[in-house]
């Protein structure tokens, strides 16, 4: 199964990835564990750009995130589905359609269909979306900021409703999970939810 988790910086969702590919692999089953952008050595630089470099255009911005995510299906996600491996990933297309599609005003359809052909058509079989008031969220984050987190309140305000209706436009993919629950408690609660695939 393809598993991605979603959500604002902050919302605990890294911790939830590590924490399911953990458990998966206590089951005896066989994981593979990455994030976006990166997981590749193209996709760490594209990353590096992304968070740190200059401002950007949103169509560059949206390209640069589905060069990364294509390199990631190519040389990791795709090879390791087709030999029967689960793959847990930190990020994936719906944090384009949130961030580029609504939030920067691209379109979600448009922003989806970049995704789509980037991708050879690969969608997530379940995306969590840890979702935690953003004040809880900046919280949670170190002092280190990116690109995005610089544009401070208003476009994260923006950001929170894009993912909000991201899962509101793709309910039978996009499961909702209230991140301010204990983290372990999210975790057998994500489990759970994952019983039908597995």
């Amino acid at each position: 199964m393809f598993v991605t988790f979603e959500g604002v910086d902050g919302s605990g969702k890294s911790t939830q990835a590590r924490l399911l590919a953990e458990k998966l692999e206590a089951e005896g089953r066989d994981v593979v564990r990455t994030r976006e952008p990166g997981g590749t050595r193209l996709g760490e630089h594209v990353r590096e750009l992304l968070l740190h470099g200059p401002d950007m255009a949103p169509w560059a911005e949206a390209a640069l995130f589905a060069a990364a995510r294509a390199q990631l299906v190519n040389e990791i996600i795709r090879p390791a589905l087709e030999r029967g491996r689960d793959v847990v990933c930190d990020r994936f297309l719906d944090s384009s359609l949130a961030y580029q599609g609504l939030a920067r005003g691209l379109g979600v359809e448009r922003v989806l269909e970049l995704n789509r052909l980037a991708t050879g058509g690969l969608l997530p079989d379940r995306t969590f979306l840890i979702a935690v008031p953003l004040d809880e969220a900046a919280g949670r984050r170190g002092e280190d900021s990116d690109r995005f987190e610089r544009e401070g309140r208003v476009f994260a305000e923006e950001v929170d409703r894009a993912y909000r209706e991201v899962a509101r436009l793709f309910p039978e993919r996009v499961v909702v999970v209230d991140g301010g629950q204990n983290p372990e408690d999210i975790a057998q609660e994500i489990r759970g939810q994952l019983r039908d695939l597995a």
